[in-house]
């Protein structure tokens, strides 16, 4: 058996957002063939059978009202923008429901004990998505979708979502905020889009504010100090990841200063604690990443402190 399921799907090549959008489809092509190249499908229990998520599934992270809106508004052809950073194309809502179900895939076959842990290569990403919005190059939540199909259908009591995307996970924070069996621990640059993520203070939202020009150092401080403690008192029966890869130093889409090393450091603790604390269940799934290189080898460091290679 294979410690960790790899989940993509072709659909999630099909959305565009124009020529010049750094939310490519590229991005997908730089993980599969940076895992092809390094032999690591050979370790990886790889999946291009990622589900269409169904409307009962979506309805319970957003509005049934959002959910039909969307259908509604989707082009037949052209670009429609939602904002002035995310727009429909005819294809984009077959690969957000590819998104969306690739993490009940990879739930599913975390709790049924089929692999320990997975990692979701999809796109377009879902941590900026709001229970009534789309934003941020993001339709449809996609660990909001899956993390209330656990709570739901398979009756846990307790999960945690990890976000260290470099920006703040907004639409995460606005789903869950009112459902503590919900721990949401994130970190990003501030101030930064969606300027937001600070002035939330419940218990069991956990937002880590960073300056520009972060080093890893810090966040491992954050993780060791401050994290696993709270995720020990939290005990999720489930982790999930919201796995953005843009605090990279060499992306610019933000300024924050992590190397390859720190996100391979990140992920190992955190497959390490839901290993000692939760019987190792924990689902991984992309959000950002802009500069193809640095993407490419972030996702390799995550996959293989996942799999433990």
């Amino acid at each position: 058996m294979s410690r960790t399921a790899f989940i993509t799907h072709p659909d999630c090549w099909l959305h565009t957002m124009g020529a010049q959008h750094p939310e490519s489809p590229e991005r997908l092509t730089e993980i599969l063939d940076r895992i092809r190249g390094e032999g690591l499908d050979g370790f990886l229990d790889m999946r291009e059978d990622a589900p269409t998520a169904t409307l009962e599934q979506l309805y319970r992270a957003h509005s049934p009202a959002y959910v039909e809106e969307l259908f509604e508004i989707a082009p037949e052809s052209g670009l429609r923008h939602l904002d002035p950073d995310t727009a429909m194309t005819r294809h984009t809502l077959k690969a957000a429901l590819r998104a969306a179900g690739s993490g009940i895939l990879a739930s599913e076959l975390v709790l049924a004990g089929r692999v320990h842990n997975a990692f979701c290569a999809v796109r377009p990403p879902g941590h900026h998505a709001e229970r009534l919005r789309a934003m941020g190059f993001c339709f449809f939540n996609n660990v909001a979708v899956a993390a209330r199909h656990v709570l739901e259908v398979h009756g846990l009591e307790r999960v945690s979502i990890i976000d260290f995307d470099v920006h703040h996970g907004n639409g995460t924070e606005n789903i869950f905020i009112a459902d503590p069996r919900v721990q949401m621990l994130s970190f990003f640059q501030h101030p930064l889009y969606p300027y937001c993520g600070t002035q939330v203070q419940v218990p069991h939202m956990l937002n880590s504010p960073f300056p520009a020009g972060t080093r890893g150092d810090a966040v491992r401080e954050l993780l060791a100090h401050v994290w696993l403690p709270a995720l020990t008192r939290h005990q999720p029966q489930m982790l999930f990841i919201s796995a953005g890869f843009d605090a990279h130093y060499e992306d610019d889409m933000a300024s924050m200063g992590l190397l390859d090393k720190d996100f391979d450091w990140i992920s190992r603790e955190l497959r390490q604690w839901a290993d000692a604390h939760c019987g190792g269940r924990l689902v991984s799934m992309l959000e950002g990443g802009y500069v193809l290189p640095a993407l490419g080898r972030s996702v390799i460091a995550h996959v293989r402190a996942l799999a433990d290679i």
